[in-house]
Protein backbone atom coordinates (compact mmCIF):
# COMPACT_ATOMS: atom_id res chain seq x y z
CA UNK A 1 0.00 0.00 0.00
CA UNK A 2 1.91 3.44 -1.33
CA UNK A 3 0.82 6.09 1.93
CA UNK A 4 -0.13 9.61 0.35
CA UNK A 5 2.22 12.49 1.70
CA UNK A 6 0.21 13.72 4.36
CA UNK A 7 -0.42 10.19 5.48
CA UNK A 8 3.53 9.87 6.02
CA UNK A 9 3.31 13.28 7.86
CA UNK A 10 1.02 12.31 10.33
CA UNK A 11 2.74 8.71 10.86
CA UNK A 12 6.29 10.48 10.91
CA UNK A 13 4.80 12.98 13.98
CA UNK A 14 2.43 10.23 15.55
CA UNK A 15 5.87 7.80 15.72
CA UNK A 16 8.33 11.21 17.09
CA UNK A 17 5.53 12.20 19.79
CA UNK A 18 5.11 8.56 20.83
CA UNK A 19 9.13 8.20 20.91
CA UNK A 20 8.97 11.41 23.14
CA UNK A 21 6.45 10.49 25.82
CA UNK A 22 8.27 7.14 26.31
CA UNK A 23 11.35 8.92 27.18
CA UNK A 24 9.72 10.88 29.07
CA UNK A 25 7.99 9.08 31.20
CA UNK A 26 9.04 5.28 30.97
CA UNK A 27 11.29 6.55 33.89
CA UNK A 28 8.74 7.56 35.98
CA UNK A 29 6.42 4.69 35.37
CA UNK A 30 9.50 2.35 36.23
CA UNK A 31 9.99 3.87 39.40
CA UNK A 32 6.52 3.67 40.26
CA UNK A 33 6.18 -0.40 39.22
CA UNK A 34 8.95 -1.08 41.26
CA UNK A 35 8.36 1.02 44.30
CA UNK A 36 5.82 -1.86 45.55
CA UNK A 37 8.58 -4.13 45.05
CA UNK A 38 8.86 -5.98 48.04
CA UNK A 39 13.19 -6.81 47.20
CA UNK A 40 15.05 -4.30 48.72
CA UNK A 41 17.30 -4.46 45.50
CA UNK A 42 15.35 -1.77 43.41
CA UNK A 43 16.12 -2.93 39.94
CA UNK A 44 15.58 -6.97 41.25
CA UNK A 45 11.48 -7.43 41.10
CA UNK A 46 10.74 -10.01 43.37
CA UNK A 47 6.62 -9.88 44.77
CA UNK A 48 4.01 -7.38 45.14
CA UNK A 49 4.04 -5.65 48.44
CA UNK A 50 3.31 -2.30 50.29
CA UNK A 51 6.26 -2.12 52.82
CA UNK A 52 8.21 0.52 51.40
CA UNK A 53 5.12 3.13 51.46
CA UNK A 54 4.65 1.71 55.46
CA UNK A 55 8.28 2.27 55.99
CA UNK A 56 8.10 5.85 54.43
CA UNK A 57 5.24 6.43 56.84
CA UNK A 58 7.46 5.71 59.82
CA UNK A 59 10.30 7.32 58.49
CA UNK A 60 10.30 10.43 60.63
CA UNK A 61 13.99 12.16 58.34
CA UNK A 62 11.31 12.30 55.42
CA UNK A 63 8.28 13.60 56.96
CA UNK A 64 10.24 16.18 58.36
CA UNK A 65 12.05 16.74 55.21
CA UNK A 66 8.54 17.06 53.56
CA UNK A 67 7.37 19.27 55.81
CA UNK A 68 10.58 21.77 55.50
CA UNK A 69 10.27 21.72 52.09
CA UNK A 70 6.17 22.40 52.02
CA UNK A 71 6.43 25.09 54.59
CA UNK A 72 9.61 27.10 52.58
CA UNK A 73 7.90 26.66 48.93
CA UNK A 74 4.97 27.77 49.83
CA UNK A 75 6.56 31.11 52.00
CA UNK A 76 8.56 31.38 48.56
CA UNK A 77 5.74 31.21 46.70
CA UNK A 78 4.21 34.27 48.01
CA UNK A 79 6.55 36.16 48.66
CA UNK A 80 7.36 35.84 45.00
CA UNK A 81 4.48 36.49 43.75
CA UNK A 82 4.31 39.50 45.77
CA UNK A 83 7.75 40.10 44.82
CA UNK A 84 7.13 39.98 41.31
CA UNK A 85 3.86 41.68 40.59
CA UNK A 86 5.54 44.72 42.22
CA UNK A 87 8.19 44.26 39.72
CA UNK A 88 6.02 43.65 37.09
CA UNK A 89 4.49 46.74 37.64
CA UNK A 90 7.15 48.84 37.79
CA UNK A 91 8.78 48.01 34.03
CA UNK A 92 5.51 47.71 32.52
CA UNK A 93 3.67 51.52 33.82
CA UNK A 94 6.99 53.08 34.88
CA UNK A 95 8.29 53.71 31.63
CA UNK A 96 11.89 55.57 32.54
CA UNK A 97 13.05 55.93 35.81
CA UNK A 98 16.27 56.63 37.96
CA UNK A 99 18.40 53.58 38.09
CA UNK A 100 16.17 51.38 35.43
CA UNK A 101 18.61 49.45 34.05
CA UNK A 102 20.07 48.73 37.57
CA UNK A 103 16.65 47.52 38.61
CA UNK A 104 16.40 45.11 35.60
CA UNK A 105 19.42 43.42 36.10
CA UNK A 106 19.35 42.83 39.85
CA UNK A 107 15.66 41.79 38.90
CA UNK A 108 16.88 39.21 36.19
CA UNK A 109 20.52 38.33 37.65
CA UNK A 110 19.44 35.35 39.46
CA UNK A 111 18.20 33.89 36.07
CA UNK A 112 21.54 33.63 34.67
CA UNK A 113 24.04 33.20 37.37
CA UNK A 114 24.96 30.01 38.02
CA UNK A 115 23.11 28.34 41.36
CA UNK A 116 26.81 27.53 42.45
CA UNK A 117 27.75 30.96 42.55
CA UNK A 118 24.22 32.65 43.75
CA UNK A 119 24.38 30.16 46.95
CA UNK A 120 28.02 30.52 47.75
CA UNK A 121 27.50 34.57 47.55
CA UNK A 122 24.35 33.99 49.75
CA UNK A 123 25.97 31.79 51.96
CA UNK A 124 29.09 34.68 52.83
CA UNK A 125 26.22 36.86 52.64
CA UNK A 126 25.07 35.48 55.71
CA UNK A 127 27.94 34.80 57.15
CA UNK A 128 29.13 38.26 57.93
CA UNK A 129 25.49 39.21 58.74
CA UNK A 130 25.20 36.41 61.83
CA UNK A 131 27.50 38.72 64.02
CA UNK A 132 24.68 41.95 63.53
CA UNK A 133 21.72 39.84 62.97
CA UNK A 134 21.61 36.60 65.07
CA UNK A 135 19.04 34.61 63.64
CA UNK A 136 21.68 34.15 60.80
CA UNK A 137 24.24 32.62 62.66
CA UNK A 138 21.69 29.32 62.80
CA UNK A 139 20.69 28.94 58.83
CA UNK A 140 17.90 27.99 59.34
CA UNK A 141 14.41 27.71 57.31
CA UNK A 142 14.89 31.32 57.50
CA UNK A 143 18.30 31.35 55.43
CA UNK A 144 16.93 29.07 53.14
CA UNK A 145 13.53 31.14 52.44
CA UNK A 146 15.37 34.38 51.73
CA UNK A 147 17.64 32.24 49.01
CA UNK A 148 14.97 30.27 47.30
CA UNK A 149 13.13 34.01 46.90
CA UNK A 150 15.91 35.73 45.80
CA UNK A 151 15.62 33.48 42.27
CA UNK A 152 12.31 32.14 42.53
CA UNK A 153 11.36 36.12 42.36
CA UNK A 154 13.04 36.43 39.27
CA UNK A 155 10.99 33.87 37.41
CA UNK A 156 7.64 34.98 38.67
CA UNK A 157 8.24 38.85 37.88
CA UNK A 158 8.97 37.53 33.92
CA UNK A 159 5.18 35.15 34.47
CA UNK A 160 3.36 38.25 35.08
CA UNK A 161 5.52 41.05 33.42
CA UNK A 162 4.21 39.04 30.16
CA UNK A 163 0.60 39.02 31.50
CA UNK A 164 0.80 42.95 32.43
CA UNK A 165 1.73 43.99 28.51
CA UNK A 166 -1.30 42.27 27.63
CA UNK A 167 -3.61 44.34 29.71
CA UNK A 168 -6.02 47.27 28.08
CA UNK A 169 -4.93 50.51 29.84
CA UNK A 170 -8.16 51.79 28.76
CA UNK A 171 -10.35 49.93 30.81
CA UNK A 172 -8.48 51.12 34.47
CA UNK A 173 -8.58 54.72 32.47
CA UNK A 174 -12.41 54.66 32.49
CA UNK A 175 -12.18 53.50 36.13
CA UNK A 176 -10.04 56.48 37.57
CA UNK A 177 -12.82 58.61 35.32
CA UNK A 178 -15.55 57.10 37.66
CA UNK A 179 -13.71 57.67 40.33
CA UNK A 180 -11.30 54.71 41.52
CA UNK A 181 -9.10 55.45 43.62
CA UNK A 182 -5.17 53.48 42.14
CA UNK A 183 -5.66 51.12 45.09
CA UNK A 184 -9.27 50.31 44.13
CA UNK A 185 -8.23 50.07 40.51
CA UNK A 186 -5.74 47.39 41.21
CA UNK A 187 -7.33 45.34 43.29
CA UNK A 188 -10.99 45.63 41.32
CA UNK A 189 -9.45 45.68 37.73
CA UNK A 190 -5.76 44.77 37.34
CA UNK A 191 -5.55 41.92 40.14
CA UNK A 192 -8.62 39.89 38.80
CA UNK A 193 -6.97 40.24 35.20
CA UNK A 194 -3.41 38.91 35.82
CA UNK A 195 -5.09 36.30 38.29
CA UNK A 196 -4.08 33.37 35.89
CA UNK A 197 -0.23 34.47 36.18
CA UNK A 198 -0.70 35.08 39.60
CA UNK A 199 -1.20 31.62 39.72
CA UNK A 200 1.12 30.47 36.76
CA UNK A 201 3.90 32.40 38.89
CA UNK A 202 2.84 30.69 42.36
CA UNK A 203 2.73 27.48 40.95
CA UNK A 204 6.09 27.83 39.73
CA UNK A 205 8.31 29.51 42.41
CA UNK A 206 6.99 26.56 44.24
CA UNK A 207 7.74 23.71 42.30
CA UNK A 208 11.31 25.21 41.57
CA UNK A 209 11.86 26.02 45.84
CA UNK A 210 10.75 22.54 46.21
CA UNK A 211 12.84 20.97 43.85
CA UNK A 212 16.00 23.25 44.35
CA UNK A 213 19.19 21.32 46.21
CA UNK A 214 21.95 23.13 45.23
CA UNK A 215 21.38 27.28 46.79
CA UNK A 216 19.86 25.14 49.87
CA UNK A 217 22.22 22.76 50.57
CA UNK A 218 24.87 25.98 50.99
CA UNK A 219 22.77 28.32 53.04
CA UNK A 220 21.21 24.96 54.79
CA UNK A 221 22.01 24.57 58.28
CA UNK A 222 22.21 20.86 60.60
CA UNK A 223 18.73 21.18 61.77
CA UNK A 224 16.66 22.36 58.37
CA UNK A 225 17.42 19.55 55.41
CA UNK A 226 14.91 19.86 52.85
CA UNK A 227 13.23 17.03 50.98
CA UNK A 228 15.80 17.81 47.94
CA UNK A 229 18.90 17.10 50.54
CA UNK A 230 17.82 13.99 52.05
CA UNK A 231 16.91 12.33 48.79
CA UNK A 232 20.59 13.33 47.56
CA UNK A 233 22.26 12.30 50.73
CA UNK A 234 20.00 8.88 50.82
CA UNK A 235 21.05 8.61 46.97
CA UNK A 236 24.32 8.83 47.74
CA UNK A 237 24.72 6.09 50.54
CA UNK A 238 22.48 3.65 47.71
CA UNK A 239 19.49 3.55 46.32
CA UNK A 240 16.17 2.29 49.14
CA UNK A 241 13.02 1.55 48.01
CA UNK A 242 11.35 4.29 50.24
CA UNK A 243 13.03 7.13 48.01
CA UNK A 244 11.01 4.85 45.21
CA UNK A 245 7.84 4.89 47.37
CA UNK A 246 8.21 8.42 47.96
CA UNK A 247 8.65 9.91 44.36
CA UNK A 248 5.79 7.62 43.65
CA UNK A 249 3.85 9.76 46.79
CA UNK A 250 4.93 12.83 44.85
CA UNK A 251 3.98 11.86 40.97
CA UNK A 252 0.46 10.81 42.26
CA UNK A 253 -0.09 14.15 44.01
CA UNK A 254 0.94 16.12 41.17
CA UNK A 255 -1.27 14.32 38.98
CA UNK A 256 -3.90 14.35 40.94
CA UNK A 257 -3.77 18.48 40.85
CA UNK A 258 -2.95 18.86 37.32
CA UNK A 259 -5.87 16.38 36.52
CA UNK A 260 -8.42 18.77 38.82
CA UNK A 261 -6.92 21.45 36.89
CA UNK A 262 -7.60 20.58 33.23
CA UNK A 263 -11.26 19.81 34.53
CA UNK A 264 -11.72 22.64 35.55
CA UNK A 265 -10.56 24.66 32.43
CA UNK A 266 -12.22 22.57 30.11
CA UNK A 267 -15.28 23.53 32.32
CA UNK A 268 -14.48 27.06 32.39
CA UNK A 269 -14.04 26.91 28.20
CA UNK A 270 -17.56 25.04 27.97
CA UNK A 271 -19.10 27.01 29.91
CA UNK A 272 -17.78 30.58 28.27
CA UNK A 273 -18.45 28.57 25.00
CA UNK A 274 -22.23 28.09 26.27
CA UNK A 275 -22.36 31.93 27.29
CA UNK A 276 -21.03 33.16 23.92
CA UNK A 277 -23.72 30.63 22.53
CA UNK A 278 -26.80 32.19 24.65
CA UNK A 279 -25.23 35.77 23.50
CA UNK A 280 -25.91 35.05 19.87
CA UNK A 281 -28.95 33.55 20.16
CA UNK A 282 -29.92 36.33 21.81
CA UNK A 283 -29.07 38.83 19.26
CA UNK A 284 -30.16 37.46 16.65
CA UNK A 285 -33.23 36.81 17.98
CA UNK A 286 -33.33 40.54 18.53
CA UNK A 287 -32.02 41.24 14.75
CA UNK A 288 -35.04 39.08 13.51
CA UNK A 289 -37.76 41.23 15.90
CA UNK A 290 -36.51 43.89 15.08
CA UNK A 291 -36.77 43.48 11.19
Amino acid sequence: MILNKNTKSTLLRFVILTITLIFLYLPIMTLVVYSFNESKMVTVWTNFSLKWYRALMNNDAIITAVGISMTIAVMSAIASVIIGTLAAFVMVRIKKFTGESAFLLFMTAPMILPEVITGLALLLLFVTLSDIIPIFSDRGMITIWIAHVTFCSAYATVVIRSRFVELDVSIEEAAKDLGAGPMKVFFVIILPAIMPAEVAAFLLSFTMSMDDLVIASFVAGPNSTTLPMLIFSSVRRGLSPEINALASVIVFVVSIFAFVSWVLTVRKQKRKERNAAMVKAALRKENTIAA
